[in-house]
């Protein structure tokens, strides 16, 4: 493995950055080696895109603090995905079912994906309770050796990880930027777990560079911000180099906008980046 890329998406309220945007170039990435992951409404966006596209995502997914596929549609109140309620799966389930080759990928593609899924026991805002039901979900169609269920100690509504970013909270703080020490290397784990080939991580100065660009048409959706950031390694600069594609998703108040670069820099992502 050569090199990881790192695409921040935002769904969340559309905000400018404070960056140029750009027009995302070409880049020589391996379309086998794709992988997502995401934190609360990007963990929740990370399962939709997961099992919906895991033709695409053909690595697999990690979930930080996100819910059960096709979650709010059939609950009495979209909160009963939140707030460590137990949402019912057997409507979604179904559907996955049904939907399964026709309007989304094959669902038997799920037993080849590698799945990490992550919560905070003390997490009141998504919750175990809404993970364990995504578990019990995933359970029915995957791996069991594909599939890895952490629960961080004490830990709130935040992406964890295991050195402190400036403006960082403390990992029983559920407030902006949703991001924390706690002991645990959230972006490492998920990647060393969907992929065999990661060096240690770089701690000492990246010399990639994060590239914004602009998240519209072709690269748009509603409920998407306006820009978007590419986290591109040195050695991925090469166009005679091959690289591996990860695609980050951040949550609702964790955009540009609302906290700057913090989830791009503290969650540790780009460290792993480097030194793939």
């Amino acid at each position: 493995m050569v090199g990881l890329l790192y695409l921040f998406s935002c769904f969340a309220v559309a905000m400018t950055s404070a960056l140029a945007q750009g027009v995302l170039g070409a880049y020589n990435v391996d379309p086998s080696s794709v992988s997502i992951s995401g934190f609360s409404s990007g963990g929740f966006m990370t399962v939709q895109l997961g099992v919906a596209y895991s033709d695409v995502f053909n690595v697999g997914f990690g979930v930080f603090a996100g819910g059960p596929y096709d979650c709010a549609r059939n609950q009495n109140a979209f909160n009963n995905c939140m707030f460590d309620n137990t949402p019912s799966i057997d409507i979604p389930t179904a559907n996955m079912k049904s939907w399964s080759g026709v309007e989304i990928a094959h669902v038997s593609n799920l037993r080849s994906r590698r799945i990490y899924m992550q919560t905070g026991s003390a997490d009141e805002v998504i919750g175990p309770n809404v993970m364990r039901k995504l578990k019990a979900q995933l359970d029915q169609f995957t791996n069991s050796k594909e599939l890895t269920y952490v629960t961080t100690t004490d830990a709130a509504h935040t992406f964890p990880a295991d050195f402190g970013g400036l403006g960082d909270n403390p990992c029983d703080t559920s407030e902006p930027p949703y991001l924390s020490n706690c002991n645990y290397d959230g972006a490492g784990a998920v990647l060393q777990w969907l992929y065999d080939d990661l060096n240690p991580r770089n701690t000492g100065s990246l010399s990639g560079r994060v590239i914004p660009f602009a998240q519209s048409g072709s690269y748009g959706a509603p409920g998407m911000d306006t820009t978007a950031y590419l986290y591109m390694p040195a050695s991925c600069e090469d166009s005679s180099t091959i690289c591996k594609l990860h695609v980050a998703l951040h949550g609702c108040t964790q955009a540009y906008g609302f906290i700057g670069d913090k989830y791009i820099n503290n969650t540790g992502y780009n460290m792993w980046a480097g030194k793939s």
